[in-house]
């Protein structure tokens, strides 16, 4: 049926299903009454070829009856409280079973009014009335189904098992989407017909989606590995279509999402490495029963952090931010994930910074806090370049007087986000972090009460300022994507992969240890943004295709930016008891010499000694190796004057 005939069904059967429900209803019971009538009369032609039926005055009353009992028997068993769009076995057994019983009426009322009807009259009547009734619904529904398709994308779904017949289902009523192909590796289900629906070869997916006009592609295997999920990605990225997926088994599983609720194709699916699952030991040892604090509890990872220590049950978990808006939005949502879960475990939102030593040290030792994820931190690479101090104070001052609160307080076990800018930095960033390090190491040669471990990774997606959220917003708005360099690289990880593997090495920290987390392979920045282009089922435009959709242009390296990162500075790593996270043996300064820097880098700080801390960073064991000058900007402004 073409497009204007839908264009014209649409028309004439909108004003029927516009009606209000309960004159549909009447409606029904009219059509079904007919239906009966109809089908005694034809029962009693088909067996006597005659209509003398209809001269029974007695025999029509009695029937008339039947019919009114009929219906009744249909509204009890919730025949007319199902909607026709969405009607199902439970429907049809209603009409069969009223069917019979409608037949075992007429019998009764032919035998009281002295007519003798052959059985086959009883049998064709049930039959035609079931056939009237159940047919005109089907035909009604398929009809209201098909009013829409004209404004429908035509889509093919990846995958014919479980979930992909599900969607196909869900489908059905949609106003958007219409499934007219299956794709299946699986060869026992190719060439198998799902109501309607062909399973066609992968081999042929080029071929179907011209034979069908197909305009989306649907990904239904949920189940399937990450890894996976990204060869298929590779396979489908070049056919220029837009790739869509529904919620991961997880989200189905626990009801926070339909099958029908379809997504763009997650970047973690890209990437093609699958999670390891958490071991139970290492995640509980230093959290569940305990008091857990977490600093910059507001920001991306810290957030994710306290998603995750609420789940092993500790007793207390101290949220410290410094951002009141931050604070608020970690502190409302946890509540009401506790709320949800029956947790019992009790929040405690302080506000506060990292810097202020006093403050830290009297939440630590009120609470008695027993663990602490140091997670405050700035973090974006130009705009500490261009604000040394802040950066040093926080990142570096912030980590120390945090570190100094938890000796005093009598905290067990002390873990510093780091980073993989730590390692040979080019940036004061990274340098910063590097130096957090080395406090901490220093540290903890110098007592022994407070276990201080770092872990260190790259970037997490997902986070305030990964280039994913940004390559997605600059996207939909049809360009340009900004990548300051085709050649750069980065290691990339999930938010709550990389918060789950922090509390695992955490728990295996005996003093001073650094961790690295296994990162996989790092991921070329350009072909990221190469492959979200093509699963939104648009094209690059460059010099070679002119008509493209998205430019990609290039800006150049900012301030202390690198090509690649590393994650180790030496050679040497070894293995500990998570196959993902690796102990690293790395250079350190005892605390007198540690203090001795500390010492003439807080002088310097506090004069606004910019020149004089870029030659203590240098001369420190950190690998500092920075690409530009002094870039901070009021050292330039005032340098001006």
């Amino acid at each position: 049926m073409g497009r204007l005939s839908y264009r014209v069904l649409f028309r004439c059967l909108q004003p029927l299903m516009d009606l209000p429900r309960f004159v549909k209803r009447f409606v029904s019971l009219w059509v079904d009454a007919c239906i009966l009538f109809t089908s005694w009369v034809l029962a009693y032609y088909l067996r006597y070829d005659s209509f003398d039926v209809l001269n029974d005055e007695p025999m029509v009353l009695s029937f008339l009856a039947v019919v009114l009992v009929t219906l009744l028997v249909f509204s009890l068993l919730g025949l007319y409280r199902a909607v026709v769009r969405y009607i199902g076995l439970r429907a049809m057994l209603a009409m069969g079973g009223g069917a019979v019983i409608s037949g075992f009426l007429l019998k009764f009322v032919s035998d009281s009014n002295a007519v003798l009807y052959s059985v086959s009259v009883i049998v064709n009547y049930i039959f035609f009335a079931f056939a009237g009734i159940a047919g005109s619904r089907v035909l009604l529904r398929e009809l209201v189904t098909a009013t829409s398709r004209s404004a429908q994308h035509r889509v093919l779904i990846y995958g014919a098992g479980a979930s992909g017949r599900q969607l196909l289902l869900a489908l059905a009523n949609s106003i958007e989407f219409r499934a007219v192909a299956f794709v299946d590796d699986d060869p026992s289900l190719q060439g198998v017909i799902i109501r309607d629906t062909k399973v066609h070869s992968p081999e042929c997916i080029e071929h179907v989606i011209k034979t069908y006009g197909i305009s989306r592609i649907l990904l239904a295997v949920p189940s399937a590995s990450r890894g996976i999920r990204s060869q298929l990605i590779e396979r489908l990225e070049p056919l220029g279509l837009p790739v869509l997926t529904i919620p991961g088994m997880t989200d189905l599983v626990d009801g926070k999402m339909k099958i029908d609720e379809l997504q763009d194709v997650k970047v973690e699916d890209l990437l093609g490495r699958d999670a390891v699952t958490p071991v139970p030991s290492l995640m509980t040892a230093n959290i569940t029963g305990k008091v857990v604090m977490v600093t910059g509890a507001g920001g991306s990872i810290g957030s994710e952090l306290c998603r995750q220590i609420i789940l092993q049950s500790p007793l207390k978990l101290v949220l410290f931010e410094t951002s009141e808006f931050a604070l608020y939005e970690i502190d409302k949502e946890l509540s009401i994930e506790i709320a949800n879960r029956r947790l019992d475990v009790q929040l405690l939102p302080c506000m506060g910074s990292v810097v202020d030593q006093q403050r830290v040290q009297q939440l630590m030792e009120s609470y008695q806090v027993q663990t602490v994820y140091h997670a405050a931190a700035y973090k974006h690479v130009p705009l500490v370049e261009f604000n040394v101090i802040e950066g040093l104070r926080n990142n570096l001052f912030g980590t120390w007087h945090t570190a100094e609160a938890a000796i005093a307080a009598g905290v067990d076990t002390f873990v510093l986000i780091s980073t993989d800018k730590a390692v040979r930095p080019t940036n004061v960033m990274g340098t910063t972090k590097r130096l957090a390090e080395l406090a901490l190491q220093a540290l903890a040669q110098r007592q022994k009460k407070t276990r201080f471990c770092m872990v260190r990774f790259g970037n997490v997606l997902g986070s305030s300022g990964s280039v994913v959220p940004l390559f997605r917003k600059q996207i939909k708005k049809g360009g340009p994507i900004t990548l300051t360099h085709e050649d750069i690289t980065r290691y990339f990880m999930t938010i709550p992969e990389a918060a789950q593997l922090v509390i695992q090495a955490g728990a295996m920290g005996e003093g001073g240890d650094v961790f690295v987390l296994d990162m996989g392979a790092p991921v070329k920045i350009y072909d990221l943004a190469r492959k979200m282009v093509h699963l939104t089922g648009l094209e690059i435009k460059n010099k070679n295709n002119p008509q493209g959709d998205i430019e990609i242009k290039v800006t150049g390296l900012r301030p202390g930016e690198k090509l690649y990162e590393e994650l180790l500075i030496g050679e040497d790593e070894k293995p500990t008891r998570h196959p993902r996270i690796k102990a690293a043996n790395e250079v350190y300064l005892n605390w007198p010499e540690m203090q001795a820097l500390l010492s003439e880098l807080s002088e310097a700080s506090i004069s606004y000694d910019l020149e004089k801390i870029r030659a203590l960073m240098l001369s420190a064991p950190t690998g500092f190796n920075p690409t530009d000058g002094i870039c901070d900007l009021w050292w330039r402004a005032h340098q001006t004057i």
